[in-house]
């Protein structure tokens, strides 16, 4: 505790201009998770047995501010138990930067914020911090905010590559994309919120040999919310144009939810996701599948992340209709979440005769306790009813065999020091 106060004391006197006031908070998280694995992402293959391990993220925060100065600064250790031996002295995980970005104020209604930055919006079904995996996700961008009462206006900017070149390299740069740039606007009407979003993304490809070129797809959408005493919706639509990999892109997105509070501590709502895919006989170069570009995917669409976490990209689409079940007594929550799956465009046997519709039934149960403000216990359990189409789109035969996952996470989220 004492070197951490007087690295922070050191901070402040580094940075210290003048007579302003300041404010150093340093805070820490750590947060081991267990999982046990038996069908998650992809149906259980016959033969094979389920695993499971336990990862942990390990997190150490800095936020500074003073008048019109804001700076934070996220070091992070993401690992999973075992992976280092016991004797080792170098830990091959390493320490990385999640957060490292300074924010200036020019007056109460224009800033603008530069580095290493989480960018997340309205519900994060396009742009998310993704907060479920360890190591989450963050930006290099550069974000200028204009921000009178009860408007928001958010312009994104980033250019990436893999270091500080002195010609242009030879191989495209596939870390990242290459460019991006944003609009977000977002007001509110009394109960409604409203957002509307433009976004540009630029990803670089090798189009022949030596010939590197960037093609731009552009995300364009609204996104609403309006609560009313004891209702509760929200409503996104999203379309995609432009060009990928020197193919067109054509799809679009919606999403609905309604939600309306029975008790003071019950909860119940249904929603519905429609995801533009292509047919498996479609013979176009086209794509047609959307795809939620920065969106914090595991939140969405079944917790057993079967589709657009890592996988479902430039497939058939999909639907997905849900219900939402919540009750909350003093420091538990619970939560019952039963998914039914579609997909919206043809998918083909082995005989190339168009399949069911139907891909499945997905349970997510979820219950969390506050131990302390500071400590929160948290476990869930899934479980997929997969059917013959999905084992066809997932490229396996034994949907019949049980596809579980559970799980069982612990964060220690302490503050370490504050200083004024």
């Amino acid at each position: 505790m004492k070197l951490f106060k007087i690295i922070g004391l050191s901070f402040l006197g580094m940075v210290s201009m003048g007579t302003y006031a300041q404010e150093l908070d340093v805070n820490l998280q750590l947060r081991p998770r267990y999982e046990y694995r038996n069908g998650f992402k992809s149906i259980m293959p016959n033969g094979e047995n389920a695993t499971s391990f336990v990862s942990q993220r390990s997190r150490l925060n800095f936020n500074y501010k003073q008048e019109k100065l804001k700076a934070k600064l996220t070091f992070q250790n993401i690992r999973t138990w075992g992976d280092v031996a016991t004797t080792t002295l170098v830990d091959k995980n390493g320490i990385a930067l999640f957060e490292a970005w300074a924010q200036y104020d020019f007056d109460t209604k224009w800033g603008a914020r530069l580095g290493r930055q989480v960018i997340s919006y309205d519900n994060q079904r396009i742009f998310g911090e993704i907060d479920w995996a360890q190591q989450g996700q963050s930006h290099d961008a550069a974000v200028i905010t204009f921000h009178p009462k009860n408007h928001q206006l958010d312009l994104g900017f980033a250019l990436n590559a893999n270091a500080e070149n002195l010609l242009e390299p030879k191989i495209a740069y596939t870390t990242n994309y290459k460019n991006l740039q944003y609009a977000w606007y977002h007001t509110q009407f009394s109960k409604l919120n409203l957002s509307l979003l433009l976004l540009n993304t630029g990803y670089e490809f090798e189009k022949s040999i030596g010939n590197l070129e960037t093609d731009y797809k552009q995300t364009f959408g609204t996104y609403f919310s309006f609560k009313e005493k004891k209702w509760d919706t929200n409503f996104g639509a999203y379309g995609q144009t432009g060009k990928s990999a020197d193919k067109k892109v054509n799809a679009w997105y919606a999403g609905a939810f309604l939600g309306y509070a029975v008790t003071n501590t019950f909860k119940a709502g249904l929603g519905y996701e429609y995801l533009s895919g292509k047919n498996q006989n479609d013979n176009s170069s086209d794509i047609k599948s959307f795809s939620p570009i920065f969106g914090t995917n595991h939140g969405f669409n079944g917790f057993m992340d079967y589709f657009y976490v890592g996988n479902h990209q430039n497939s058939v689409g999909l639907q997905d209709a849900y219900l939402k079940l919540n009750y909350t007594s003093n420091k538990w929550q619970f939560t019952l979440m039963p998914h039914v799956f579609n997909a919206p465009n043809t998918i083909l046997d082995a005989s190339n005769n168009e399949m069911d519709s139907y891909l499945g039934t997905e349970l997510d149960f979820t219950a969390s306790y506050t131990i302390q403000k500071d400590i929160v216990a948290t476990a869930g359990y899934s479980q997929m009813f997969g059917s013959g189409t999905l084992e066809r789109l997932k490229n396996v035969t034994d949907a019949a065999n049980t596809n579980n996952w559970a799980w069982v996470m612990v964060s220690f989220s302490p503050r370490l020091f504050s200083l004024k």
